[in-house]
């Protein structure tokens, strides 16, 4: 009989292994130290945007590496708006190959995101109970469902995608399930810009 009840218990361990894990009980606690880290750089940063005399238009003639650091910078501000479409469409014409326009700047869009998504990770505790928060509870219960949602919301522009990411990391969500639907949706956001800048040039 025991070893029957032990055969059971592995069983049903094994089973629950399978399911999908509940990641509002996967959040990481976060020190005070790295709490206050988070938020000041993040302030800084905003603060450094807003105050500088930064020419965006400018990035665009640094070609490939101006689209990373456009777009990486645009979606890393969390408070400063950064006029990054119209200069990544601008490149995506301009440039010898559009693909790597396209991916490259895909890739600093995603890369940006994930600085609302580490301040998530840290400071989980100040949404708990907001309603966009328990919102966002039902679509990243599960990896799967939060990975199909993240992607769809990462391709339109969206300004409060923020949000999302910050969700994503109070809830516990894996940093490779954020990152890589952020990167495959951000790469169909710029390729519909680059079209829509060539269908332009061309008159359609």
């Amino acid at each position: 009989m025991l070893v029957g009840g032990r055969a059971s218990e592995v069983a049903q361990r094994a089973a629950s292994s399978l399911r999908p894990r509940n990641l509002a009980e996967r959040g990481r606690d976060a020190t005070m130290p790295q709490k206050i880290a988070a938020v000041a750089l993040v302030f800084l940063f905003n603060l450094m945007l807003f105050l500088l005399p930064i020419d965006y238009a400018a990035l665009g003639g640094l070609a490939y590496p101006g689209a990373f650091l456009l777009t990486f910078v645009a979606n890393a501000a969390v408070v400063v708006p950064v006029p990054y479409v119209p200069i990544v469409a601008h490149m995506a014409t301009s440039a010898e190959s559009v693909a790597v326009v396209v991916l490259l700047a895909a890739l600093g869009s995603a890369l940006g995101e994930t600085v609302a998504f580490f301040v998530g990770r840290v400071e989980k505790d100040l949404f708990a109970g907001h309603p966009w928060f328990e919102r966002l509870r039902f679509f990243f219960r599960y990896e799967s469902r939060a990975a199909i949602f993240l992607f769809l919301f990462a391709i339109p522009l969206n300004p409060v995608f923020d949000a999302g990411g910050l969700g994503a990391g109070a809830l516990g969500l894996p940093l490779r399930t954020f990152f890589i639907p952020v990167l495959l949706g951000r790469i169909v956001r710029f390729a519909i810009i680059a079209a829509i800048a060539f269908g332009l040039i061309n008159g359609f």
